[in-house]
């Protein structure tokens, strides 16, 4: 004879306002070292104010408090962004600012990042089943001829999404798409599903072809997730940081050889085609994610928006040409987490907060990364990474 099992604890909640509160926080703390034992002293201490926070998180009871440093300054030359920046990093790695702050300081003596946004597209995938390949391929065909209505559709849920155009991609009796929106300074996710929604629907209402089924999302997106196509097309934004590095300042500042670092990068670049990587750089996901945790970017989207494709020449006169492209860099300076307290100054701190500010902080991104790169490839052929790891980088308690 079944039993019914014993009902779960259940986390204390309060009704509305009341549950975005210091001592709503403080319950949960509470239960939670009651069926844990835990002690979340610090868990307890932030500064932020819960009634800020609806929106961003459910149950609240604390902060997770990451060290912030700073390097700087950043030289950038991009279309957007334009001189010296000190850069935020939130990040538990020891050496990592450091790292950061050396390739920065090279960087600017070497003139400067120059920065170019090529591409800017969010977008959510639905695909459209069909009772065989045939109309699925006529469904491709009208989706094409209605594109304004479809669009109009979509862009009556949101002020500042645009739907640019529509990919089509068969397979089977399916017809995969892939939405693609210009979404403002928010990075769009649910912008973007919001306004797709709307369209499908129009789609389904109107469409005279025998539409079996619709997907809002058919994980032709990739939301939160590597993938070839984003990295051939666009997700977010697609940036591409650029330097030449004179080769004197190599030897006196990185203590390396141009020709060195070249031959490193191939070596790198034929071992990361081997393994099957998504990044033929070092570690882009470094400085994408000490920034996106300080600035109040979704964490998550690092696994996209740490793609990269490094690119080396040596110049005629002995130089370093280094370009890395991001081409998928998920980035937000208005909505979700940027308006919260500690990440609304990092960004103020960079210039980027609010309205007109996400292709500026898309290229202080991407030139970042670039100073990140190039330190710690010199630092490798110079063999001098494990040394500065043993300096900068062990706290063991």
């Amino acid at each position: 004879m079944s039993t019914e099992p014993p009902a779960a604890p259940r986390i204390p909640r309060e009704a509305g306002a009341a549950d975005y509160s210091v001592g709503a926080a403080a319950a949960r703390r509470a239960f939670a070292t009651e069926q844990t034992g835990a002690v979340l002293d610090h868990v307890g201490r932030f500064s932020a104010d819960p009634g800020e926070l609806p929106g961003n998180i459910e149950n609240f009871m604390g902060s997770a408090q990451v060290p912030i440093g700073l390097a700087g300054p950043l030289r950038v030359d991009g279309e957007h962004a334009q001189g010296d920046f000190w850069v935020p990093l939130a990040t538990v790695e020891g050496t990592l600012v450091a790292s950061y702050n050396r390739g920065m300081k090279l960087l600017r003596a070497s003139g400067g990042v120059k920065t170019t946004i090529v591409d800017d597209a969010m977008q959510r995938a639905p695909s459209f089943v069909f009772p065989s390949a045939r109309e699925a391929r006529a469904f491709g065909e009208w989706l094409t001829e209605h594109f304004e209505e479809i669009a109009a559709a979509a862009e009556e849920t949101t002020g500042t999404g645009k739907l640019r155009d529509i990919e089509q991609y068969p397979a089977a009796r399916i017809r995969y798409t892939r939405f693609n929106y210009t979404t403002g300074d928010a990075a769009g996710q649910n912008m973007t599903g919001k306004a797709t929604l709307a369209a499908c629907r129009w789609i389904v209402e109107n469409c005279p072809l025998p539409i079996e089924r619709y997907y809002l999302e058919s994980n032709f997106a990739t939301d939160k997730k590597a993938s070839q196509v984003n990295m051939m097309r666009v997700r977010g934004k697609r940036v591409i940081a650029e330097a030449t590095i004179p080769g004197d300042l190599l030897r006196s500042m990185m203590r390396v050889e141009p020709e060195a670092l070249f031959r490193s990068r191939l070596v790198s670049t034929l071992g990361g085609a081997m393994a099957g990587v998504n990044n033929t750089g070092s570690h882009s996901a470094n400085a994408i994610t000490a920034l996106f945790i300080a600035t109040g970017q979704d964490a998550a989207n690092v696994a996209e928006s740490s793609a990269a494709y490094a690119f080396a020449e040596l110049t005629p006169e002995g130089d370093y040409y280094y370009a890395i492209t991001l081409p998928s860099l998920i980035v937000a300076t208005y909505g979700g987490g940027t308006g919260l307290a500690t990440q609304r100054e990092c960004l103020e701190l960079l210039g980027c907060y609010g309205t007109g500010g996400v292709r500026k902080f898309a290229e202080v991104v991407a030139a970042t990364v670039l100073c990140g790169e190039l330190s710690l490839s010199a630092a490798i052929v110079a063999e001098e990474w494990v040394e500065a790891h043993d300096q900068f980088g062990r706290n063991r308690p």
